[in-house]
């Protein structure tokens, strides 16, 4: 069987438009693939560059295959199961930063660069101090940024229509906002002058963006079939979910630079991403929160498997339509047909989504995506949601009675051991209170301000309500509990 090359996959020649820091699956299921349909659909008519911005790693397999690979999403649409493959031809050439420094910097002088993306982790957009503008290149992302955005405007002379348009997609909250400043004061440790500084503020867009999708990546375990069906083999083959989303918040209009939503693709465009991360968040993350702690104290492994279960998909499904939906501020519609795909996507059979990962630092995660739903709609209403008060006695219910080990807390369900990553004052308080009564269980946790704030203690009937449901999962058991209640 033939590798998959660019004489599989002939492609004509297109103009360096994107620069992309990341070479990841993610990247290559999400924007590379965007930007391969602008080609298909529109007039975009541009290449992106993958940079290899870490040393760890190598290049050889998109260099073998000519930059060429396959993307397969793979889920429900309208409750159908659906499988839809495209070969991507968007990306042109993959550099390491690090081996490859000339030619890297080069794509600083390409007159027809007009877009940076990256996705650098969490921890990549973060000011350096100690960074150097001498290296080659320096060693944080916003190092490598500040100094190839340099290179180019000394370049063309300062020339307005030589900016870049940022398209950071790391999971943090404004990614636009703190890669600028990291740019901008890194701009001035370094002296490159006002000049620069002005450019850089004039010139450039540095937009804060919103990304969701399941990037389910390299499928090991039946590439070889999939190869089959495709007529050649294909090292990068990648897969995902059909659902996808990308909020772009800009200061400047980019719909006529940037057509993905005339392809049909779901790109949004706004001066204001917040009320979609609040959407995100509070439904799609706050579902998973909410429901996947009793989930897995009933037996389930796999959120798949749990939403199978009548009892766990209509308190999840309840949870989201009577408790968190109505303390939203987009148009109903939107939300209603938001939580419609996050059903679906949980039901996707193509996705192992263990529940145990789901509960990697619950605590903050609860805090963070179901306490301003429980907060508001209390608010609101002057009630208790019953769900989201259920879903805290369910969490303490997970780490009750675990015993702290190496820094991970040891519990057992029907007898067989789990174990429980969280912060660690997390794990020293359940460990701890262990044998501390339900009541006094349930006031400790909730009055703990560095795990909540004051807020939540300050709820009426919080604690009264918490302490009577915990009581009941270790009187009755929690599907009874929940029989009882919410079915």
């Amino acid at each position: 069987m033939d590798r998959l090359n660019a004489s599989v996959a002939p492609t004509p020649s297109r103009p360096v438009k994107v620069l992309q820091f990341g070479e990841g699956n993610f990247l290559r299921a999400f924007v590379d693939y965007f930007f391969d349909i602008a080609n298909e659909k529109t007039d975009f008519n541009g290449s992106v560059v993958l940079v290899k911005p870490i040393a760890f790693g190598n290049l050889d397999r998109f260099h073998d295959q000519d930059c060429r690979y396959t993307v397969i999403l793979r889920g429900l649409e309208d409750g159908q199961r659906v499988e839809k493959t495209r070969l991507i031809t968007s990306v042109s050439d993959a550099v390491d930063a690090g081996t490859e420094y000339e030619k890297y910097a080069a794509f600083a002088k390409e007159p027809t660069l007009r877009f940076i993306v990256s996705n650098t982790t969490e921890a990549g957009i973060v000011l350096d101090r100690e960074d150097s503008f001498e290296a080659c290149p320096p060693r944080s992302y916003p190092g490598k940024l500040t100094k190839f955005l340099f290179e180019r405007a000394e370049f063309f002379g300062y020339a307005p229509d030589k900016g870049l348009v940022m398209l950071p997609v790391e999971l943090i909250d404004d990614n636009g906002i703190m890669l600028k400043k990291c740019v901008l004061e890194l701009a001035k440790i370094w002296n490159l002058g006002d000049r620069f500084i002005s450019w850089l503020e004039e010139a450039c867009i540095f937009t804060s963006t919103l990304v969701d999708r399941i990037v389910t990546g390299y499928p090991r375990e039946d590439a070889e079939q999939l190869w089959q069906s495709l007529g050649y083999e294909d090292q990068l083959l990648d897969t995902a979910e059909p659902f996808g989303l990308w909020v772009i918040e800009s200061p400047r209009d980019l719909s006529g630079e940037l057509p993905l939503p005339a392809c049909g693709l779901p790109v949004i465009f706004t001066d204001n991403q917040k009320p979609y991360k609040q959407r995100k968040v509070r439904i799609l993350n706050g579902a998973h929160t909410s429901f996947v702690p009793a989930a897995f104290q009933l037996g389930y492994d796999i959120v798949l498997d749990a939403m199978n279960d009548p009892l766990v998909a209509s308190f999840m499904h309840d949870t989201l339509h009577q408790e968190v939906i109505p303390t939203l501020t987009l148009p109903k519609d939107d939300l209603l047909s938001f939580a419609d795909a996050v059903t679906q996507r949980f039901r996707n059979p193509f996705i192992k989504h263990a529940l145990l990962s789901i509960c990697l630092n619950s605590v903050s995660k609860w805090r963070a995506r179901c306490m301003p739903s429980l907060l508001i709609y209390q608010q609101q209403t002057g009630k208790l949601p019953e769900r989201l008060t259920f879903s805290l006695a369910a969490l303490i219910s997970l780490y009750r009675g675990g015993v702290l080990k190496d820094g991970k807390l040891e519990c057992l369900r029907e007898g067989e051991p789990y174990t429980l990553q969280d912060d660690a004052a997390v794990l020293s308080f359940f460990d701890e209170n262990r044998n501390t009564p339900a009541a006094e269980l349930a006031e400790a946790f909730i009055g703990r301000e560095d795990f909540f704030g004051p807020d939540l203690k300050a709820v009426p009937g919080l604690v009264g309500a918490v302490s009577a449901y915990l009581a009941e999962i270790e009187a009755d058991g929690i599907r009874a509990v929940m029989e009882k209640h919410f079915a």
